[in-house]
């Protein structure tokens, strides 16, 4: 149920803020940072409203989300300058979706080198900076308008 969802309770949360993780939030979508990254800057853009698949999506809600899209890898470049992104989505828990029941898109940097997402020991990550400087990063990166 949507009461149940994680998705819609970062999306009932309120304004962007680095409680929430919110950084970027419209009518129809919003970005919020991954809490459990493969890289700094792993962003989730999510519609608003507790959806589970692309045919689901209204046509408004369809562009917003692209366009929601665009405009965090637009962030992503500005606050990190990676030599590439990741966008993509893992549609229904065979496709490796964590979170099946709200659809939601992954954008996050990418650099030559970089782990390829493997973890180090013990299903360790590392990351080179904490979520509320990612958090701040974004935020401070997401382009007007």
């Amino acid at each position: 149920s949507e009461e149940d969802c994680v998705l819609c309770r970062i999306a009932a949360s309120g304004d962007p803020s680095e409680q929430n993780g919110v950084v970027w939030r419209g009518e129809l979508s919003l970005a919020v940072l991954n809490a459990y990254p493969y890289a700094s800057g792993h962003l989730l853009v999510t519609p608003v409203r507790h959806v589970s698949s692309l045919a689901g999506l209204t046509q408004d809600e369809s562009v917003d989300l692209w366009e929601t899209t665009r405009t965090a890898a637009a962030a992503l470049d500005a606050a990190y300058d990676p030599d590439g992104l990741n966008v993509g989505a893992n549609l229904g828990r065979a496709a490796g979706a964590g979170i099946p029941r709200h659809l939601h898109l992954h954008v996050l940097p990418r650099w030559s080198g970089d782990t390829n997402f493997m973890t180090a020991v013990a299903a360790v990550r590392v990351l080179p900076e904490s979520l509320p400087r990612s958090w701040q990063r974004l935020h401070d990166a997401w382009p007007p308008g």
